[in-house]
C-alpha cells in the first residue's frame, strides 16, 4: 500500500500505457465489453494523473504526446473514413476532382483510377463509396500531404495522417495554454481535452480531422483576443474549411464586435468585415475544386446527414417514435429539415439576447449553440464532441467531459453484425449527460442568485 502511495502516478502512467496499447492493436469494435472495460479504466486513470498534486505540467504536457505516438503504426479499428481520406488525397494527386465522382462508379467499371483502389473501396464500404466527398479543401489538403508522402501504400498514408492530427493537438496544446492564461482560467484545464482518452482515440487513433479544425479556432480566438479581428477571421475560415461545423458561429460574434468602446459606425464596420473576410477566404480555399457540378454535388452530400443518416440522436427519436405513432412511418425527411431552422432561431435568440461581450461569454454561446444543434440533430457521432469539449475548458460547464465519457454506450451498435442501435444506451447515454447538465445548470442559476 506505501509502494502504491509512492508509485500512484508512475503506476497509473504505465498502465494507462498498456491498455492504450492494447486498445490501438489488439481490440475489435465488436468486443464492446472489452471496449467498456478498456474506455471506463483509461478515463479513470486520466482523472487521477490530471488531479495529481506531484505531476507537474510539463510532464503531463509529455504524456499528451506519448500516449498518441502508441498509436502511430496502428490500424483504425473505431472507424473505416480513413479509407475515404486516403482515396480523395491519390484522386487529388492524380489531377481527378474527388467532389465530382464517386468511388463506387469507377469500381463499377472496372477503372482504377489510384493506387489501391479496390483495397480502398472495400475498407470505406458500400455506403461511403456510394455518396459524394463531404470534406472541406483544407481537408482535402491533409489527404493530398498524405498521398504525396504515400501514394502506394495504406499503412504509410494512415501513419501521415496521424502525424498531422498529432500536431494539430501539439498546436491546441500550445495556443489553448496562451488563451487560458489570457483568460485567468487555470492552465491545467487544457489537459481535460488533450488527455482526454476519447481525444486520444478517437481522433489520433480513429484518424478524425477534428483536431485540425480546432487548432485554426483555437488559434482564431486567441487572435480575437489580441484584438487582432483580422488573422481572427482568416483562421475561423481556415477551421471551417476543415470541417463545417464553425459556420454555426458566426452570427455569435455579433456582440463582441458591436460592444465595444469604439464609435457606432467603427464597430459596425469590423463586424461587416470579419465577416466578408470569413466568406471571401472560404471561397478562395474553394475555388480550386469549382466546377458547374461541384455545388449540387456537395449539397447533396452535405444533405444526406438531415435527410437520411440517424445515428445516437436525443430528442430526434423522441420526435421520430411521434411520428411513427401518428403517421406510421419515419418522418426523417420533415424532422431533419426544421431541426437546422430550430437551431437557426436557438443562434438568432442567444446572439441578440444574451450578454456574448467577453471571451468567456462568446465561447459560453458557442458552446450552448453546437450542444443544442446536437441535441436536436438526426446523427451524432462520437467525434462530433471534440468540439464542444474544447469550448468547455475555457468556460465553467464540464457536461460535455461527461458526455465525452458515456458517449462510449453509442458504441454498442456495433457489437451486432450487421450493425444496430439498441436504444437503451442511447437513453443511458442521455440521462447521464442531462441529467448532469441539469445539475450544472441549477448550481449556476444558484450562484448568479447568490
Amino acid at each position: 500500500m506505501l509502494f502504491f502511495k509512492k508509485n500512484k502516478d508512475i503506476l497509473l502512467i504505465f498502465i494507462s500505457v498498456l491498455l492504450y496499447f492494447y486498445f490501438a492493436y489488439f481490440l475489435e469494435r465488436t468486443a464492446f465489453n472489452k471496449l467498456l472495460f478498456l474506455w471506463f479504466s483509461l478515463f479513470g486513470c486520466a482523472y487521477f494523473l490530471i488531479k495529481s498534486k506531484t505531476i507537474s505540467t510539463s510532464t503531463l504536457t509529455g504524456l499528451v504526446i506519448l500516449f498518441r505516438l502508441i498509436f502511430l503504426f496502428a490500424s483504425p479499428n473505431l472507424s473505416q473514413d480513413f479509407y475515404r481520406f486516403i482515396w480523395d488525397g491519390r484522386m487529388i494527386l492524380e489531377g481527378l476532382n474527388p467532389y465530382l465522382s464517386l468511388p463506387e462508379t469507377f469500381i463499377q467499371q472496372n477503372l482504377m483510377p489510384i493506387a489501391e483502389a479496390s483495397e480502398l473501396y472495400n475498407g470505406m464500404g458500400e455506403m461511403n463509396g456510394s455518396h459524394y466527398t463531404n470534406y472541406p479543401p483544407i481537408n482535402q489538403l491533409c489527404f493530398l500531404i498524405a498521398a504525396l508522402l504515400s501514394s502506394k501504400s495504406i499503412f504509410g498514408a494512415t501513419i501521415v495522417l496521424r502525424s498531422i492530427i498529432i500536431l494539430a493537438d501539439v498546436g491546441i496544446l500550445y495556443f489553448g495554454k496562451k488563451l487560458l492564461k489570457k483568460l485567468n482560467l487555470p492552465v491545467k484545464n487544457i489537459f481535460l481535452y488533450a488527455l482526454n482518452p476519447f481525444i486520444i482515440i478517437e481522433m489520433t487513433g480513429n484518424l478524425h480531422f477534428e483536431p485540425v479544425m480546432l487548432f485554426f479556432l483555437i488559434w482564431s480566438f486567441y487572435k480575437l483576443h489580441q484584438q487582432k479581428w483580422i488573422w481572427a477571421a482568416i483562421l475561423l475560415a481556415c477551421s471551417i474549411s476543415v470541417k463545417l461545423i464553425p459556420l454555426l458561429f458566426l452570427p455569435l460574434f455579433y456582440q463582441w464586435f458591436v460592444n465595444k468602446k469604439e464609435n457606432f459606425i467603427k464597430r459596425h464596420y469590423q463586424l461587416i468585415a470579419f465577416y466578408a473576410i470569413t466568406l471571401t477566404t472560404i471561397l478562395v480555399l474553394f475555388l480550386p475544386f469549382y466546377s458547374s457540378e461541384f455545388i449540387n454535388n456537395y449539397a447533396n452530400s452535405v444533405g444526406l446527414w438531415f435527410r437520411n443518416f440517424e445515428f445516437n440522436a436525443s430528442f430526434y427519436y423522441i420526435f421520430r417514435e411521434i411520428g411513427y405513432l401518428f403517421r406510421g412511418y419515419n418522418e426523417i425527411a420533415i424532422i431533419g429539415k426544421i431541426t437546422p431552422v430550430i437551431t437557426i432561431l436557438f443562434l438568432l435568440i442567444i446572439t441578440f439576447f444574451r450578454k456574448n461581450k467577453t471571451e468567456k461569454q462568446l465561447i459560453t454561446a458557442l458552446l450552448f449553440g453546437l450542444c443544442f444543434y446536437y441535441f436536436t440533430a438526426t446523427t451524432v457521432h462520437p467525434w462530433y464532441l471534440a468540439t464542444p469539449l474544447i469550448l468547455s475548458i475555457f468556460t465553467k460547464y464540464r457536461f460535455p467531459v461527461i458526455w465525452s465519457l458515456v458517449i462510449i454506450f453509442s458504441y454498442q451498435a456495433y457489437a451486432n453484425t450487421p450493425w444496430q442501435e439498441n436504444l437503451w444506451f442511447v437513453t443511458l447515454e442521455y440521462l447521464i449527460l442531462y441529467g448532469f447538465l441539469f445539475l450544472e445548470l441549477r448550481k449556476t442559476s444558484k450562484i448568479i442568485k447568490l
